[in-house]
Parts: C-alpha cells; structure tokens; sequence
C-alpha cells in the first residue's frame, strides 16, 4: 500500500522531530565531555610543584600576554584563580608542561596559587597554538573568514590542530581511527610507515611467504609463551604452526591489516624490553632476531607525504627493544610507549574521578548562592517560562503536528526577543 502525500509529509516531519529527553540527553553528554576533558586536572591548585605534567588541560592568556612577548601557558587552577574573567585561548591538552603563571613570561603578574617560581620553564613545548593559531595554514578557530565546515583533529605527536582537509588525505570515520600523525611529523619520523601494515602498505618478501612461526596460546589466555637467548628468539610449540603465507586464506594476497593474525604472530616474535639478549658481561643489547622494525623495514611499504590515521591499540605494536627505545628517546617520541599518554586515558581517567551530581542537587546549589530578591525573580521567571512554553505545545497538540527542533529554537528565540523589549523599556513604577 503507497503512501499519500500527507502520510509521507506526516512521516518526514516525524523523522526530524526532536524530543525534550533527547535534548537533555544531548546536553548532559556535551556536559560529561567537558568534564572529561578537565576531569584529570587539578582546578583547585597550581600544578607548578609537581612538575612537568604528563597530561594536563592548558590556557594562554591573552590578556596578559604582551605585544612580541613570548607565548605562556597556565594550568587549570590558574586559569580560575589568577586568570579570572581574562581573554584566554584554550589548548585543550598538552603533554609534559609546567604551569608559567607569574613567571619571567609575565611579568606584571603574580601567581596567587604558587608565587615561588623558577624564571622559567626550559622544558616546556610552545607551538602557535599559544597564539592562537592552528594547522599548517595558521588560522583562528574558530576561523571568521573560512566558509568551509571542517573539523579540527590534533596531531599525536606534535599536538598541534589541523583542518581535515589540510591533512592530505581523506578522513575516515571517528570510528575507524584513534589517534593521528600529520603529514609533517610523518616526514620526521618516517619509520611509523613500517607499522601501518594496511592495505597496499606492506607486502610480504617472496620467500618469506613460507616461513612458519609457532605460537602456543596457555590454558588461560591466548597470550604465546615464548622463549629467549642471546642472538635468537623463538617460540614454544605445543598446539598449531601458523604459516605466514597462508592465513589470509589467499596465498598470494600481499596485503595485511593491523589484525591480521599474521602480523599478531609476528608482534609476539619479538620479545619487549624485558626480554633482550644480556652479553656475557651483563649488558643489554638487542640481538639481530629481537628487533620487529627490522623485520618490518625489510618488507616493502610505501612513504607517503600525508597523514595517517592509526586504529586503537597501535601504540602497543611499536618494537620496545633497546636500539628502538634509544632511538624513541632521541627523537625525542618515547611518550608513544606509554598508553596512558593517550587523550582517550586522560578523558577516561577524568571520567573516574567525577563524582556524581544530581540535577535537584546543582540547582538547590545554584539557587543557594542567590539572595532573596535573585531567587524570586528566579523562580518567577521559570514559571512564566513554563507557562508560555505550555500554551506553546498545546497548539502543537491540538493540530496533532510534530514539536521540531527549529520550533523549540523559535520560542526561545522569541522570548529571548521579548526580554530584551521589556529591558529596553524599562520598568514603571505606580507609586500612590
């Protein structure tokens, strides 16, 4: 049976509706984000003494920043407490920063929180984002002059934003990715490509298409065991020989994914840090079968100059022998070992430490720190509120149509017009 034109109008008007509940619910999730993003950071106290933050939510202020002067940054709690009602630039997260507030970088301004500081800050990381700037185009965002609709993603590793469409490449999905490297940083650290092992990436040597690495998995996990000397690596076989070549069921597909359980056997091959060959006299030094970049770097992949998006978990698949540790940390990216590093930690761990508020309890608290006079126009102003609002509906109602959500826009845009009348006015006062 079709559908009339008015059935259909009547279902098209239906699939735009919003309701009250899923406003709410859109506003608590907004709400636990923010929260999320300053949940791990201290909006009580200076950070300064306990040093370089690994993770924390940072702000440049405008306000006391100079003309020419060098960029600042300041933690949470100061961003509040001396920073209050300033012109700030948020910088979401940054990694192993020390708060500047009242140091030699402002220099007409005295941290309330934590006074006694070094002059500065040596450590410390500063891009154009302290300006205010982001991606390799340095614009504002939000940007006045730029028309296109575009998301901003940060870079892993340089922490810097960039405009989707600046990145070189198509974006994928948020749900296809977890992290980024942007293009540039992907120049400066080009061995990452070795670990993409995507599609058209990394093909399989010819003759290794039959090398056979043995896994066992325990009773209680599917961990393999394995088992070190010095100068080689191997596995214990007890259960199945999985053969490099054969497990795409296509023996001459040359493709890998980050799951594919060729590449999960070959992650296990190599033993971590823990595990490395120890020389006679108690060294430590990484044997020729213990380093999984080699491995990767002797199969060919392709060098890209753009972005790439790495899927969840990738950071676990990077070697952790002693040459690539030591090469980590001269480059100054040893931070990619650690996962705790991740915003996706820093959010969950800010998720944890909220303590749960109810609705009733945030307004009694609100309308506690009004006086008397704030609290009844408080009041009735919500029940005029709720009055029109009613009245509003009720026309909705009776004509049996669908509340959409430019309809609830245009009351409160209504009554935010009204309001501003009754301001401009004034108030008459009839004094007998």
């Amino acid at each position: 049976m079709s559908e009339t034109p008015e059935s259909s109008g009547k279902a098209d008007a239906e699939d735009t509706g919003v309701s009250m509940v899923e406003i709410l619910e859109e506003e608590e999730r907004l709400e636990a984000d923010a929260n999320a993003v300053l949940g791990d950071s201290d909006d009580k106290n200076c950070t300064y003494p306990r040093g370089y933050i690994n993770r924390q939510a940072l702000y440049s202020c405008s306000t006391c920043k100079a003309e020419g002067a060098e960029p600042a940054g300041v933690c949470l709690a100061c961003s509040y407490e001396c920073h209050e009602g300033h012109d700030l630039i948020e910088l979401y997260t940054k990694r192993f920063f020390r708060c500047d507030c009242g140091n030699s970088r402002f220099p007409n301004l005295k941290c309330k929180q934590y006074p006694d500081k070094d002059a500065v800050n040596p450590s410390n990381k500063y891009n154009h984002n302290f300006s205010g700037l982001y991606c390799i185009c340095s614009r504002p965002y939000p940007d006045p002059d730029d028309e296109v609709d575009d998301e901003m993603i940060q870079c892993v590793i340089c922490e810097d934003w960039h405009h989707g469409r600046h990145l070189g490449t198509v974006v994928p999905d948020n749900q296809e990715y977890s992290e980024v490297v942007c293009a540039d940083c992907m120049k400066r650290h080009d061995f990452l490509w070795a670990y993409t092992l995507t599609s058209q990436a990394t093909v399989l040597k010819e003759e290794e298409r039959n090398t056979e690495v043995d896994v066992v998995a325990s009773d209680s996990s599917d961990q393999a065991s394995y088992s070190m000397s010095a100068g080689t690596s191997s596995l214990d076989a007890s259960a199945s020989n999985i053969s490099l070549g054969n497990l795409s069921g296509n023996s001459d597909d040359p493709d890998w994914s980050s799951n594919d359980p060729r590449f999960e056997a070959l992650v296990k091959k190599y033993p971590p840090r823990s595990q490395v060959a120890t020389t006679s006299d108690g060294r430590q030094q990484p044997s020729v079968d213990t380093c999984l970049l080699k491995d990767l770097k002797s199969r060919k992949y392709e060098v890209k100059e753009e972005a790439i998006f790495l899927p969840e978990g990738w950071r676990k698949k990077l070697c952790q022998c002693v040459e690539c540790m030591t090469m980590y940390k001269d480059k100054g990216i040893l931070f990619l070992t650690d996962d705790h590093d991740t915003v996706q930690s820093y959010e969950e761990r800010g998720r944890q430490n909220q303590v749960p508020v109810s609705q009733h309890d945030k307004e009694v608290s609100a309308l506690s720190q009004m006086n008397r006079i704030q609290q009844v126009e408080l009041i009735q102003g919500f029940n005029d509120m709720k009055s029109q609002l009613s009245d509003y509906l009720k026309k909705f109602a009776e004509n049996g149509k669908v509340v959409r959500e430019e309809d609830i826009k245009e009351f409160f845009s209504n009554m935010q017009a009204r309001k501003r009348q009754k301001t401009e006015e004034g108030f008459q006062y009839n004094c007998k």
